[in-house]
C-alpha cells in the first residue's frame, strides 16, 4: 500500500519591527546616537526629553480603531531566529566612519581637518622641482602611477613600456624608462620606486650620510642579502672581515630603514579614530559593577501634540476622505514612535543582560586582569545563560567595547575555544596564547626558540599541544619564526 507523506518545513519570518530591533542591537554607542537623530528627524511624533505632563506617559489614543495598521500588542520576540539572512553584511554602519567623543553637556564644535595630499600626488608634486622634457615627465608620472601603496613598482620595465604605448600613446624603450626611473628614485621618502626589497633598502642607504656603519650595511644588502635575510650573522662577519661590534652597528643601520616607504606616508596622514566604550566595568569593594554608557539610554516620548491631533480627528462627526488620510498618517507616526521607544528599551535590556552574563562568566579575569584567567567561552555559553539567540549575542560581542580597569576591550576578544590541559581540564586558547607570548618575550634573543622547543616548554607547563598548533598561534599573534627573532 502506497503511503503519501508530506514533509513540512517551518520557516519563521521576521517582522519589520524585529529586523529593526536587531539592527539597533548591533549598533555601538556612537552609531546608535546617530540612528536616534535620524528617527527624530523623520518622525515628528517622536520627541526627545521628558514630557512636561507625566500623565501623557499613558496611551491616550485607542489602538483598536479602524485605522490601526498593526497590532500594538505584538511583542518583538527574538529567540531561536537566525537573523543573519535578514541583515545584510554589505550595510556599513556609520560608526565605522564616524566618532562622537562629546558628552551631552559639551559644546559641540566641528574640528577642521587639513586636506591630505595622496601619496602619489605628493610624488608628482615633487617632480615639478626637476627640469624634465615633456616626454620624460610623462614617463616619470606613469612610473609614479605604477607604484603600489607601499611605494614599489612590481612590474617589469618592459611591461611598463608596452602599457604606455597601448594606453597612453607614449612610445619609448626600456633604456629610457630605466633612466627616468633613476630620477624617480631621488624622490622622498627615499626608497620609493624600488622593484624589490633589496633595491628599496639600497636606495635608502644611498641617501644616508656616509659612515663606516653605512658602508658595511650597503655591502651586506648589496652583496650578501640572502645571508642577511636568513640572519646568518657569523657567515656575514667572516665574509666582510669585520668585528662583532662593527656587524652589530651595520645591522642597526639596516633596522632603521623602512621596508614600505609608501606605507609610512599613508600612516602619517591617517586619521585615528577613538573608541567610545559601550559598557564600563568597575571593581567596588571586591565586587564587579557593570554600567551601560548613558548615551545608550536616551529619554524619548511620544508627542503630546500628535496625540491631541488624533483625538480631535477621531471626535469629529464628519470624516472626509482627507481627514481619514490625516488620521492614518498621524496614527502611523504615533505607532512608529511608540514602537521605537519600546525597541530602545529592549535594546538596553539585551545589551545589559548579555554583558552581565559575560562579566559573570569571566569573573576571575575582570577581578584580577590576568589574561590566563580567561575561561573558554563560546557564543552558545552566553546564549544559553540569557535565553537569547546566538546571532543576537554575536551582534553584541562583535561591535561593542567595554571599559575595564585594564583598558578598553572589544567584547569578542573574551570568547575563545577550549583545549585540554594535562589534567584533562578545559582551558582557554587565549590562556595558551598568553603563556606562549610570555615564553617568547623571555627567550634569549641570541638563541630564539624554534616551534618544537616552544611546544616542549608548553607541555612542561601543562599544555600538551602540537608543534603545528604552536606555529598557528604564533602566526595569529604576528610573531615571526625563531630565525627572524634572532638579535645580534
Amino acid at each position: 500500500m502506497l503511503k503519501q507523506g508530506l514533509n513540512l518545513k517551518l520557516l519563521q519570518k521576521l517582522s519589520p519591527q524585529q529586523i529593526q530591533l536587531m539592527k539597533l542591537i548591533q549598533l555601538p554607542t556612537q552609531a546608535f546616537e546617530q540612528r536616534i537623530k535620524e528617527e527624530l528627524n523623520e518622525n515628528p511624533a517622536l520627541e526627545a526629553g521628558k514630557e512636561e505632563d507625566e500623565s501623557y506617559e499613558k496611551d491616550e489614543f485607542d489602538n483598536q480603531d479602524e485605522y490601526d495598521d498593526f497590532d500594538d500588542n505584538e511583542s518583538i520576540e527574538t529567540d531561536d531566529i537566525n537573523i543573519d539572512e535578514y541583515l545584510s553584511n554589505d550595510e556599513t554602519p556609520d560608526y565605522k566612519t564616524q566618532t562622537n567623543n562629546y558628552s551631552d553637556d559639551d559644546e559641540r564644535r566641528e574640528t577642521p581637518l587639513a586636506s591630505a595630499v595622496s601619496f602619489h600626488q605628493d610624488l608628482i608634486n615633487q617632480l615639478n622641482t626637476f627640469i624634465l622634457s615633456d616626454e620624460d615627465r610623462e614617463i616619470a608620472e606613469f612610473l609614479v602611477g605604477s607604484m603600489d601603496d607601499a611605494g614599489y613598482i612590481r612590474r617589469s620595465l618592459m611591461d611598463i613600456v608596452d602599457d604606455m604605448a597601448f594606453t597612453q600613446g607614449i612610445y619609448t624603450d626600456e633604456k629610457t624608462v630605466e633612466r627616468i626611473l633613476h630620477i624617480v628614485h631621488e624622490l622622498e621618502p627615499s626608497g620609493v620606486g624600488a622593484r624589490d626589497l633589496q633595491e628599496c633598502l639600497l636606495l635608502q642607504l644611498k641617501h644616508k650620510t656616509p659612515t663606516e656603519s653605512v658602508a658595511h650595511a650597503t655591502d651586506i644588502i648589496e652583496e650578501h642579502f640572502e645571508a642577511f635575510t636568513r640572519k646568518h650573522y657569523e657567515k656575514l662577519q667572516q665574509k666582510l672581515g669585520i668585528s662583532n661590534e662593527q656587524l652589530r652597528k651595520a645591522i642597526h643601520e639596516i633596522e632603521k630603514l623602512n621596508p614600505k616607504p609608501g606605507g609610512s606616508f599613508a600612516s602619517n596622514t591617517k586619521i585615528t579614530e577613538n573608541v567610545i566604550p559601550d559598557f564600563a566595568i568597575r571593581i567596588n569593594e571586591g565586587e564587579l559593577e557593570l554600567t551601560l554608557n548613558g548615551r545608550n539610554a536616551p529619554t524619548l516620548h511620544v508627542s503630546r501634540e500628535y496625540q491631541e491631533m488624533l483625538q480631535t480627528y477621531k471626535m469629529s462627526k464628519e470624516k472626509t476622505s482627507s481627514q481619514k488620510d490625516a488620521v492614518l498618517f498621524i496614527k502611523q507616526k504615533l505607532d512608529s514612535a511608540k514602537w521605537f521607544i519600546d525597541a530602545i528599551k529592549q535594546r538596553q535590556e539585551t545589551l545589559f543582560v548579555t554583558m552581565t552574563a559575560i562579566m559573570e562568566y569571566q569573573r576571575n579575569y575582570f577581578l584580577e586582569g590576568d589574561e590566563t584567567k580567561l575561561k573558554p567561552m563560546i557564543l552558545k555559553d552566553i546564549a544559553d545563560r540569557v535565553g537569547l539567540d546566538i546571532s543576537t549575542i554575536s551582534r553584541v560581542a562583535n561591535s561593542k567595547y567595554v571599559e575595564t580597569p585594564y583598558g578598553t576591550k572589544l567584547i569578542k576578544e573574551f570568547f575563545s575555544e577550549a583545549m585540554k590541559n594535562d589534567q584533562g581540564e578545559d582551558v582557554s586558547t587565549l590562556e595558551i596564547k598568553k603563556i606562549l607570548q610570555n615564553i617568547i618575550e623571555e627567550e634569549d634573543k641570541h638563541k630564539p626558540l624554534p616551534d618544537d622547543q616552544l611546544a616542549d616548554m608548553l607541555k612542561e607547563k601543562g599544555y600538551p599541544i602540537a608543534r603545528r598548533t604552536v606555529a598557528k598561534y604564533r602566526e595569529l599573534m604576528d610573531i615571526p619564526v625563531a630565525r627572524l627573532r634572532k638579535k645580534m
